[in-house]
């Protein structure tokens, strides 16, 4: 869910906030995953998940893993071949995007229209105008994407895949007039269930020199890296809301 300002037509975007989980098979140890996806939707973050597969594995439980931590999440899931992950991750980043945005623009209908209006009901030519609203609101809105990279055991050839995919998908964002924040952990790590591998930038280009540092192996801790991120979002929200007070402040003393 984002955060807007306004009524109507003129409303301004607030953040878009989501969460993509890069994975290839089930969760194995600790919380729910699809649980804290409904808890991060509790909180205004979109779930969406992306499912890397083998060409010849079709994995049941783990396809109806990643749709149910979608659906809890409020966001999308597609199940791809590591060869199709590039265009993929950026197809689910911006449909996600817009679906989020279709969402509240339905919302704010709803309160000026009645309760049992949306976009499907206006005529054609106010639902185009709206869908321009969507569109622009999807190019200038802030957004912050925390990526959650599954390195369990499995994943070691298909890695390199993602790294360039999330390089790919840095530069295909960084083509909007919005702000894009970036920040990746990867599950299991080193020492604990989720390790920070980036802190939030811009830009992903480092990405190129930690990821052939990465070990693969282990447990598969879908649930706890979901909630790490949560609460990395949460920190990150409370440390802005503290140099917002702290700048008001320093204006007024002015």
């Amino acid at each position: 869910m984002a955060e807007y300002y306004g009524r109507g037509i003129g409303m301004r975007p607030g953040t878009l906030r989501q969460i993509l989980l890069i994975t290839d098979g089930c969760s194995n140890q600790g919380q729910d995953p699809a649980a804290m996806a409904a808890l991060a939707r509790e909180q205004g973050i979109t779930v969406n998940v992306i499912g890397v597969m083998e060409e010849d594995v079709i994995d049941d439980q783990g396809l109806k893993e990643i749709e149910a931590i979608a659906i809890s999440g409020g966001g999308v899931s597609q199940v791809v071949y590591s060869t199709q992950l590039s265009q993929t991750v950026q197809m689910v980043t911006r449909k996600a995007m817009t679906q989020t945005i279709q969402g509240v623009v339905n919302k704010e209908l709803q309160q000026i229209l009645g309760s049992s209006k949306s976009m499907e009901d206006l005529p054609p030519d106010k639902r185009g105008e709206v869908m321009e609203v969507v569109d622009d609101l999807g190019e200038t809105s802030k957004l912050e994407v925390l990526v959650l990279v599954d390195t369990s055991a499995s994943m070691k050839h298909k890695l390199p895949t993602v790294k360039d995919s999330l390089l790919d998908l840095s530069l295909s964002l960084n083509a909007r007039m919005g702000d894009n924040q970036f920040s990746v952990f990867v599950f299991p790590g080193k020492k604990n269930d989720v390790e920070k591998l980036l802190d939030w930038t811009p830009k992903l280009e480092s990405l190129t020199k930690i990821f052939p540092k990465l070990t693969t192996g282990g447990i598969t801790p879908t649930g706890p890296a979901i909630q790490e991120a949560l609460s990395y979002f949460n920190k990150n929200r409370s440390l802005r809301g503290l140099l917002s007070h702290d700048e008001q402040y320093f204006e007024e003393s002015m």
